[in-house]
């Protein structure tokens, strides 16, 4: 397979560059016809993800009210009460286990990396199963007491709404991507009423795509489902905690500590979740349903002595957010809600771990807040507000998405006058979580659930590859602009036998035609799209 240097010489090519510059004509006269449906499309796809959301939402509400009622009640009976709650979160857990594996098995977990195979053509969607099986799953998971969030199976659903949008409506491939990731921004925007978030999030994460149609396609589903969220649920930022006052700039290079703190015990919670899963995944099927009973029963006895440890963990956020939790406390509650967190998760439950990892980010900035008033009060006056700015830098160390991960917070706790300190501790998260070599949460799922797939047509370096077009192939007879080629996939040659040249947009495949393709390492799936649709029978590969 040649690389670089063959890359290069073909790329200076004139006619290539020719060809470069009619596909951005192209490509601009393309996104101008689209936006003219584009951003209704999106609006719908907004209102949909918001609606399910808003659902979803309710329905953990209901779970977990009931939830705390068990076990209000289960502290009246020293003796056996503690039984109530733990066969509560062990029925939850199992029902949740039970329809993921049979029903939907892209369901299991957050679904984000999941929907980000799915948009890298890895893997594929079916909204018919996703939808159902994610929203009732979710809510047994999260609502028996795992210390899971609502954000990752809302974030995957919004996918699939999309998904069901762009299929009724028999749009392009592009644009059924585009609406999926409008979907994904929508579905954390009614999560956490944060809508800058959801559009930063598709940006920086799950697309990372900053072409004009996917920003204003996220944009205007994030603001629509955000309005339909708040309707329902109320205009009020998700964490109940007071407007802290910009600390003195003497007080940055603590939260650099805490930045530096966050980037280690970051790499520590990805090993630890990757570790579990590792773990757990060794378990002979005829034990699996009894260990995660057991798993199951360890969520509801913590829960009997203490509530607040599981869950979602909103109320424990928000008790830390207002700096109530003890010094003491911190660590233990700490190591409880990290080993909930990673084991909860591992069980194919489904559920996600943003609101976990907010949780894990507020005690351990807290925690650096209130040691470091005890040396220095005059330097941090206030230690709660290390607690907001934790959440960030914590989230930022383990999913690498700074932006997404500041403007969370922001929008979450009201708190716009912390961006210095929010910038210098994600930044150091970020300069330690990377300087360790570990990979971002979200980017390990994928690569282990494409390796368990057998998926291993990840390029790290740009690839020239040679088709023929077969007769009777998928894409004999068709022009290239309907291939659906991902972004980074071009076709560069096309040669008859008897003469070459520089294909257009409109240029139709012929069969015994051969053509000439460079792919880049973002756009690896490409190379099995192109296999599968110039070959007549699976199974032949390029030359």
């Amino acid at each position: 397979m040649p690389r670089n240097k063959n890359l290069e010489t073909i790329l200076n090519q004139p006619e290539v560059k020719q060809q470069a510059a009619r596909s951005e004509v192209e490509e601009y006269l393309s996104v101008k016809q689209q936006r003219r449906w584009i951003f209704p499309r999106a609006a719908l796809v907004g209102a949909g993800a918001g609606l399910v959301a808003l659902a979803f939402r309710a329905g953990l509400t209901g779970l977990d009210a009931l939830r705390n009622q068990i076990i209000l009640e289960a502290k009246s009976s020293p003796t056996m009460g503690w039984v109530f709650p733990v066969l509560f979160a062990m029925t939850g857990v199992l029902i949740s286990v039970f329809l993921v594996k049979r029903f939907a098995p892209e369901t299991s977990g957050s679904g984000i990396p999941h929907l980000e195979a799915v948009l890298h053509r890895l893997r594929k969607l079916d909204w018919k199963r996703v939808l159902p099986v994610k929203f009732f799953a979710g809510i047994a998971a999260i609502g028996g007491g795992l210390a899971l969030g609502r954000e990752g199976p809302t974030v995957q659903m919004g996918g699939a709404i999309g998904d069901a949008i762009a299929r009724l409506l028999k749009v392009t491939e592009r644009e059924r991507l585009t609406l999926i990731s409008a979907g994904a921004g929508a579905g954390l925007s009614a999560a956490f009423n944060a809508p800058l978030s959801g559009l930063i999030f598709v940006l920086e994460e799950v697309r990372r795509d900053f072409q004009p149609i996917v920003f204003g396609a996220a944009f205007v589903a994030a603001v629509i489902a955000d309005i339909i969220a708040r309707v329902g649920s109320g205009p009020f930022p998700v964490f109940a905690v007071p407007s802290y006052p910009v600390p003195p700039l003497a007080s940055l290079f603590v939260f650099a500590i805490l930045g530096v703190a966050s980037g280690l015990l970051g790499v520590v919670f990805n090993r630890s979740l990757l570790g579990a899963q590792q773990l757990l995944s060794r378990i002979p099927q005829k034990w699996y349903f009894p260990v995660i009973g057991a798993v199951g029963g360890l969520v509801g006895l913590i829960g009997w002595f203490n509530p607040l440890l599981i869950g979602s963990g909103h109320s424990l956020a928000e008790y830390t957010l207002k700096g109530n939790t003890a010094l003491m406390l911190i660590p233990l509650f700490f190591v409880i809600r990290l080993l909930l967190t990673t084991t909860n998760y591992s069980t194919g439950a489904a559920g996600g771990i943003f609101a976990p990892l907010l949780v894990l980010g507020a005690l351990l900035g807290l925690g650096v807040g209130e040691i470091a008033h005890q040396i220095a009060p005059q330097i941090v006056p206030i230690p709660g507000v290390f607690a907001v700015v934790g959440m960030a830098a914590y989230f930022t160390a383990i999913v690498r998405a700074p932006l997404t991960g500041i403007m969370l917070i922001v929008e979450m706790t009201g708190n716009y006058s912390q961006m210095l300190p929010l910038l210098v501790s994600c930044f150091s998260a970020y300069v330690v979580a990377e300087s360790l070599k570990d990979l971002p949460i979200y980017e390990a799922l994928l690569e282990r659930d494409l390796k368990q797939a057998g998926i291993t047509n990840v390029l790290q370096d740009p690839a020239v590859l040679e088709f023929t077009i077969q007769m009777g192939a998928p894409f004999a007879g068709q022009p290239i602009r309907s291939l659906g080629l991902p972004p980074g996939c071009i076709i560069i040659r096309c040669t008859d036998g008897k003469r070459e040249w520089v294909p257009k947009a409109n240029t139709r495949l012929e069969p015994h035609m051969r053509i000439t393709t460079v792919v880049a390492p973002e756009a690896a799936d490409g190379m099995e799209m192109l296999r599968k649709g110039c070959t007549a029978e699976l199974g032949q590969s390029a030359t």
